[in-house]
């Protein structure tokens, strides 16, 4: 399992204090219980009601805090996931931090022909692929949408390229239950049945409220059904600062979490400790271009204050990491890129998601997750810290080489030279003049070249026969209840 831990002795930046902390919860308290929510699934609304939640204006449903505050003491403060093979591959709590591809992106930078083009099936699996091969991704998404697929098939679809083509974790979308009930089958023959599924959960599902204030069928669906199986479920919800949500970071950072915090009353009732990832999508609406932005400033604040706020809760949440607003892998691509890494693995985010991201969340390129697996690996080497020891000290040495001396043929160097320092895999560091007869080519043109290299070598451990016709006969069986 990649090592996620930082030293004791690195810092921690705090954007908020515990009061303002305190005033954020209240506030997310007083709209669960005061201003009340929409809950459009029947079971979960009884289900509220009859716990002692009520209705308010509007039929809406407000929850009292002391429901909230139940809710929070059973949910777990850490969430074991595994790999294809039943390995730990992740343990989601405290300030572990794990990084993987967002999913369904519309469009994709075609790594052959330079084109851009609509995603497909293929774009999914070669995604699956290449976080397989990289080791600082921990846990795939789809990174694509299977445009040649009815809407209704498309996530299963995804769901049987990825599990063919990555055996680290997977953290899914799904239309609805009918799917992501095809999604679990799959996932308990894969394990060994259902209670094994349980106690090593492969995969993670992502649903989301409909900011502001609303609840939908379709997102509690998969809530309950989580619940049920075990399987961890995110539920975040997006509200836009300044159009689904005020336009203040505070507001912002307070709605989000009464939105999660609702979802998880309702997922704790229904079987309490089943496992909660907690957080919010902080979307913000550039009202000069009416632009929703991935990498403003405004979004990265409203972020940083959402993971405060789960570290103070006591929940594993989810993140973002990786992505960048710019169309194309540039200067711009890189910047975006490391400073949200860098923020993510100060702040302890958990789950982050996103990465290969590009032009908003709307295009993806296989050679931008291979940069993002570079900064990742860097940045962590940077936050691990450092030992300190009597050897590495090496004050004796010091003494022996003496002034004027040098280090290089000491047996200290030899004990030390290879763990001492990171090896960088794409960022250059050759002369001009080395650089120019390899080919001169940029870290965009490297990170193709890298990118088609793995896809073209690595080999993804394959999956047994049976498991595989099972995967095959569920996928094409499949038949919405909405066609």
């Amino acid at each position: 399992m990649t090592d996620t831990t930082h030293s004791a002795g690195v810092g921690r930046p705090a954007f908020l204090t515990e009061d303002q902390k305190r005033e954020i919860y209240d506030a997310a308290l007083e709209i669960i219980g005061r201003v009340g929510m929409v809950v459009q699934h029947e079971g979960a609304r009884s289900l509220l009601l009859e716990a002692g939640a009520t209705e308010v204006d509007g039929g809406r449903v407000a929850i009292p805090r002391g429901m909230v505050e139940q809710a929070r003491a059973s949910a777990p403060g850490m969430i074991a996931v595994f790999d294809r093979a039943g390995e730990l591959a992740m343990e989601l709590g405290g300030f572990n931090s794990y990084f993987g591809p967002g999913s369904d992106l519309m469009s994709t930078w075609d790594l052959e022909t330079g084109e851009h083009r609509a995603s497909t099936i293929g774009d999914v699996a070669n995604v699956s692929r290449l976080v397989d091969a990289l080791p600082n991704l921990d846990f795939t998404m789809s990174g694509a949408y299977p445009t040649e697929y009815d809407p209704h098939r498309a996530y299963l679809e995804s769901y049987r390229a990825m599990v063919r083509n990555t055996t680290k974790p997977l953290v899914m979308t799904a239309e609805g239950g009918d799917d992501l009930r095809v999604m679990w089958q799959i996932a308990c023959a894969l394990r060994g049945g259902a209670e094994a599924l349980r106690f090593k959960p492969y995969f993670i599902i992502y649903s989301e409220p409909s900011s502001p204030l609303s609840h939908s069928d379709t997102a509690v669906e998969k809530l309950l059904l989580c619940a049920d199986w075990g399987v961890p479920l995110i539920y975040s919800p997006a509200p836009v600062m300044g159009a689904t949500a005020p336009v203040t970071h505070a507001a912002h950072v307070a709605q989000g979490t009464a939105e999660s915090l609702f979802g998880l009353v309702i997922h704790q009732l229904r079987r309490p400790g089943a496992p909660f990832l907690f957080g919010m999508g902080p979307s913000v609406l550039d009202l000069l271009t009416a632009q929703h932005t991935y990498t403003s400033p405004e979004h990265l604040t409203s972020y940083v204050c959402i993971t405060e706020m789960a570290k103070w809760l006591g929940l594993p949440n989810w993140g973002y990491s990786g992505m960048t607003d710019s169309p194309v892998v540039d200067a711009q691509a890189g910047i975006d890129i490391t400073e949200v890494i860098l923020l993510s693995l100060l702040m302890g985010s958990n789950l982050n998601h996103d990465c290969g991201y590009l032009d908003f969340g709307l295009t993806g390129a296989p050679e931008e997750l291979v940069i993002v697996d570079e900064v990742v690996g860097m940045t962590r080497r940077v936050l691990r810290g450092i030992e300190v020891t009597r050897d590495t000290l090496a004050v004796d040495t010091i003494a022996q080489v003496g002034p004027g001396g040098s280090f290089l043929a000491t047996k200290h160097m030899k004990r030390y030279q290879r763990a001492a320092q990171w090896r960088p895999t794409l960022l250059n560091r050759t002369t001009f003049n080395k650089w120019e007869r390899e080919g001169a080519l940029d870290l965009d043109a490297r990170a193709k070249v890298r990118a088609r290299d793995l896809l073209a070598t690595h080999e993804v451990a394959p999956l047994a026969a049976d498991v595989e016709a099972f995967i095959d006969t569920a996928v094409e069986g499949f038949r919405p209840a909405a066609v």
